[in-house]
This record gives structure tokens, sequence and C-alpha cells, in this order.
């Protein structure tokens, strides 16, 4: 059974989930790098918080790793793009500390407004400064929320039950989103000049980074107010204090720093900000959540195949895995097909789904497809990094879906056009679960791919099958199944044939020299 290592804190409810499903876990926290890289390769599965950093030196330890799940939505203690390239999926869980962060974030702009720590303080070292803690309300102020997807939009919905107005900035926002959210779309710099509070929600990338600098304070108005329960680094930090300091900025409510740990910052001990040290997510609901769904989410590809939240790889429920099964092997077929006969480099790949395999999800099949076409071309291919590698290598990528049903109830069609010709190769179902090829460069047949086969590319002439199965049998080769097609009488024909063991140099030699033998490969399926 695949076994999965927990490397961070996290609620025994994931554990339980796991050996529930049959799957062996360890449970070891607070492992160092060096701990970590010595025993990971005994792993298929590896569950996170956001203590394990995982690094390039940590993937290239992890020889059998499949999985990485983050409890939570955050990844940036995880080497993403390097877990691509080594083909490990990078799953998180954006939904189950939605309400909990969105929750925080709030709390955080009500104490803001109030500034309800500042006089609890007070309070308790026994002063009474009623007139020093002067606050302002909520209801009638202006929202500004910098992403508005999951936790964005819950912080929206509550702000318009608080009366407040609310813009959105979000190039993933569509009009339509926000007038069912009842927030009003705004590009940045609207945002900026008109909000009188300011919340973060979005993940930190290269474009995200300091998204909230010197220049964006400039364009804010006067006595704004800013909370970010997000990610450390969307705010400029030395900005912020800039800002404080002069005035333009009334306040700040920060639950996240650029360093974190965050023992020592400038922030701290400024009688306007509040901080918190990352509790964004932690209520005793939201870690049960994540623990249970990166434990299902990662019981459920490791045992079924099923992709949910993954970052670098198509979602495919543990629901539609089965159904998919028989297609997904058609699709790998179809794919090494094509690859093991390419020769030259790629350029361009058109898949083609027509019929019932076009109503199903088929971002995962293509995958499949990429990962069969490439991989007799390169070695460590898996559907993880198959997109990636095509995409790298300039390899252009079109999918294409057409309802209607042709010659078959389902058909899957791949054109490659590699620097010196363009290759066709169709491929259907039979009973829904028998993969079969129907086409070949645009000779017609039926042929099911076994272990060990012989493509040969021949013209048409009398005699020429005769010859070959001659040739075949004094080579003590038994032949299994034997499909043959041909465009028009006299012109190329094409002969799958299927033999029980793999062919020798010296006969696919002998098959190449017999007359009117245009093309001759060894297949391996």
């Amino acid at each position: 059974m695949p076994k999965v290592l927990i490397s961070d804190k996290m609620s025994p409810l994931a554990e339980q989930v796991f050996k529930e499903r049959g799957l062996d876990v360890d449970y070891k926290p607070g492992l160092d790098k060096d701990e970590l890289a010595a025993i990971i390769a005994k792993y298929d599965g590896l569950a996170v918080r956001s203590s394990t950093k995982v690094t390039p030196k940590i993937l290239d330890a992890a020889k059998n790793l499949k999985v990485i799940g983050r409890a939570g939505i955050g990844v940036d203690n995880i080497d993403v793009a390097a877990a691509t390239n080594s083909g490990v999926v990078v799953m998180n869980t954006p939904f189950g500390n939605s309400i909990t962060t969105a929750e925080h974030a709030l709390a955080m702009l009500m104490a803001l407004a109030r500034q309800i720590p500042q006089a609890n303080a007070s309070t308790h070292e026994g002063k009474w400064e009623k007139s020093k803690f002067m606050g302002v309300e909520l209801t009638g102020k202006t929202l500004g929320l910098i992403g508005c997807g999951n936790i964005g939009s819950i912080v929206a919905e509550r702000a318009l039950g608080l009366r407040m107005k609310v813009l959105a900035y979000d190039p993933y926002l569509s009009v339509e989103r926000a007038a069912d959210l009842g927030v009003t779309k705004v590009d940045l710099d609207e945002l900026l000049s008109r909000a009188d509070f300011i919340t973060l929600h979005t993940p930190l990338t290269d474009q995200t980074r300091g998204l909230i600098g010197k220049q964006a304070f400039a364009r804010m108005k006067d006595g704004v107010r800013i909370v970010n329960c997000a990610r450390g680094g969307l705010v400029d930090e030395a900005a912020l204090l800039e800002a404080l300091d002069g005035g333009k900025v009334a306040g700040a409510a920060l639950d996240v720093f650029a360093e974190e740990p965050a023992t020592a910052n400038p922030l701290f001990g400024h009688e306007r900000v509040i901080c918190t040290p990352h509790l964004g997510a932690a209520t005793t609901e939201a870690q049960v959540n994540v623990a249970r769904q990166v434990a299902e989410q990662m019981a459920d590809f490791l045992l079924t195949g099923g992709v949910m939240n993954a970052l670098n790889m198509p979602s495919l429920s543990a629901e539609e895995a089965p159904r998919l099964k028989p297609y997904m092997a058609l699709a790998d077929e179809i794919g090494s097909f094509a690859g093991q006969l390419t020769e030259t480099g790629l350029k361009r790949v058109v898949v083609e789904y027509e019929g019932h395999v076009a109503g199903l999800n088929t971002k995962p099949l293509t995958a499949a497809i990429l990962c069969g076409l490439l991989s007799p071309l390169m070695d460590s291919v898996n559907m993880v990094n198959a997109p990636v590698i095509a995409k790298e290598r300039n390899i252009d990528l079109t999918e294409v879906s057409h309802d209607r049903e042709g010659d078959y109830h389902t058909l899957i069609r791949l054109t490659v056009e590699t620097e010196k010709r363009t290759r066709t190769v169709s491929g259907t179902l039979f009973s829904n679960q028998a993969p079969r090829l129907v086409e070949v460069n645009g000779v017609r047949l039926e042929a099911e791919l076994a272990p060990h086969m012989l493509y040969v590319v021949n013209d048409d002439k009398p005699g020429f099958i005769g010859a070959l199965g001659s040739l075949l049998g004094q080579n003590g080769v038994n032949i299994a199944t034997f499909a043959l097609g041909r465009r028009e009488e006299g012109e190329e024909a094409v002969a799958l044939v299927a033999v029980d063991d793999a062919l020798r140099d010296i006969v696919l030699d002998q098959v190449a020299a017999l007359a009117h033998v245009r093309q001759v490969k060894r297949l391996s399926f």
C-alpha cells in the first residue's frame, strides 16, 4: 500500500483518515531539512502545513514521491515548479479555512476601527483613557478588497451586512460574479483612491510581491486603514512604517509578515499597528477541516487516481477516475503510438475529442496523451510534468471537442506535426472498455495494441502479406494479431502486427529489405 509522511503538526484526524483508507502513515512533525531528505525516499505522499520547506533538494531525494498535500491554502513553502518538473502533484485545501480566515480579517477590521487591543492594554494598566481611543464606524465606509476569491468573497458578504460599500480589484473576477456578490469591480488605482479600509486576499507571487508599496500608499486617501491576513510580502513593511509615521495611514492590522516566525519587526510596538502571529486559519474547526480534506484528497489520488485542488495538474474527482480509466488507457496508447513513430522535433499537437468523450473531463486525457507522446522521446515524463515539458519546448497544443458522433460513438484523434511531416492517429473504445486504434495517417484499420508489435508501411502490392508472414515464421516469430488497412488500391498500406516476443534487430532489417516496404518500426506498449 502507498506510504505517507505527515511532517508538520496536524489534527490527528489526518492520520486517522489515512489509516481508515488503508494507507501506511508516519506522523513525524518537526523534522529538519536533513532529516527529511534522509527518509523522504520511502514515501509516496507528503502531508505538510507551513513549517516543512519542500525544496529542490528534498524533491531530488524523494524518488518515490507522487503527491504533496498542503493542509491550507498557501504553498509558499513548496517549490511548485520543482515539484512539477519532478512529476509530483501539489494539492492544497482552498476551502477548509476560508471562513476562519475571512472572520479573522473582519475581526482585525473591527479591532482597527475601534483600537480595541490598545484600549484593552491601557485599561489593564489601570488607566481610563476614553478620549484617547476615539474610533470610527464601519457603516457607510468604503472597503477595498484586493482579491475576491474564496476568502475575499466571504469578507465582502459580511462587510455588506455591516452596511459598508465594497470595491473589489481582482483580474479574475467577472462582472457577473461581482454583481452576484453585490460589489463594484474596479481597477487597482480606483480602489486605492476611494477606499477607507483596504484588506488583502491574494496569493504571494512575483506579480503581487510588494503590491502595496510607496507608490500605492501615495495614491491612497489620507487616514486609510490597512488589513493584511493573506501573505507577508504583499505589503512593503518599510513603506508602511513610513506611511504610518507620516500620517497617510491611520492604522494597520497585520496577521502575516515578510519574515516568519516574526520575532522582531520595525512595525512591532507602533501605537497604531495591531499584530497577530499568523492566526488566520487558527481555529479548531479550520484545523480539523484542512487535515481531513488533505488526507482525503491524497488518499483519493494514491488509491484511485482522483485529483482535487491540484495546482499543477487537471482536477479529476474520485468518482470520475473509474469512469475515465478506459479513456485514459486509450489516450496513453494513442500518444505512445505517435511518440514511438516520431523521429524529429515536435512542433504542434492537436487533440480532438468526438462523440461521447467530448462531454467528459478531457483535461486529464490530454495530459495522458502528452505523457504517452513524450515518454518515448525523453526520460521521467508523467501526466504532471508532460504539459510543462511541452510548453518549455514550444510545442503548440490545441484541444478541440466535437459533440457530434461520426463513425464511432466516441473517438480521440491525435495530430502530430514534426519538423518533417504530419501524422494522425485515432482511437476508440469497444464496448466502452477496450481501446482500439482505428486510423493511422488516414488509413483505416482496427488494431488492439499489445506489448510487442511490428509497424509496417508499404505499397499495396499482391503477395506482400504472404512474404511478411513467411519471413516472420522463418525467424520463429509467432503472430498474435494482424491488422491491415490501405488508403486506396495500390497506394499506401499499413500493417500492425502483434507478436509474442520482442523483435530482434535482424528481423527488422529483413522486413525493411522486403520489396515495397517504406517504413518499419518496433513498438511496445
